[in-house]
């Protein structure tokens, strides 16, 4: 089992920055991608940034490409516990929603640039965090 722990959320003015964190705890030693997913109100939940563990290869949305930066921290990760970042800068109106970490393990994708971004096929969730951007 792995549980993940989302925070730093919050209210911020468009044009500024949050900086969230997840924090996977359990049997993550087999860690392959954390992944960040967003769902605003009365829409499916759609996917932000994902990076793979090893190798810390990285993908985006195009939506937020440019804008918000996925990273792994491996100096707080140990074969139980991981670390991932997702900071975001320019934040817009739009932006606004709940964001959730997500992690899958073992490496089981034939497309991993495909399949990072399809919510379906991750293994564990956390719970999300607020983020609200006004206007």
């Amino acid at each position: 089992q792995v549980q993940l722990v989302e925070s730093g959320g919050g209210l911020v003015q468009a044009g500024g920055s949050l900086r969230l964190s997840c924090a996977a705890s359990g049997r993550t030693f087999n860690t392959y991608t954390m992944g960040w997913f967003r769902q605003a109100p009365e829409k499916e939940r759609e996917f932000v940034a994902a990076i793979r563990w090893s190798g810390g290869s990285t993908s985006y949305a195009d939506s937020v490409k440019g804008r918000f930066t996925i990273s792994r921290d491996n100096a707080k990760s140990t074969p139980r516990t991981r670390t991932v970042y997702l900071q975001m800068n320019s934040l817009k109106p739009e932006d606004t929603a709940v964001y959730y970490c997500a992690a899958k393990l073992w490496n089981t994708w034939n497309d991993w640039n495909d399949q990072c971004r399809l919510p379906d096929t991750y293994d564990y969730w956390g719970q999300g965090t607020q983020v609200t951007v006004s206007s």
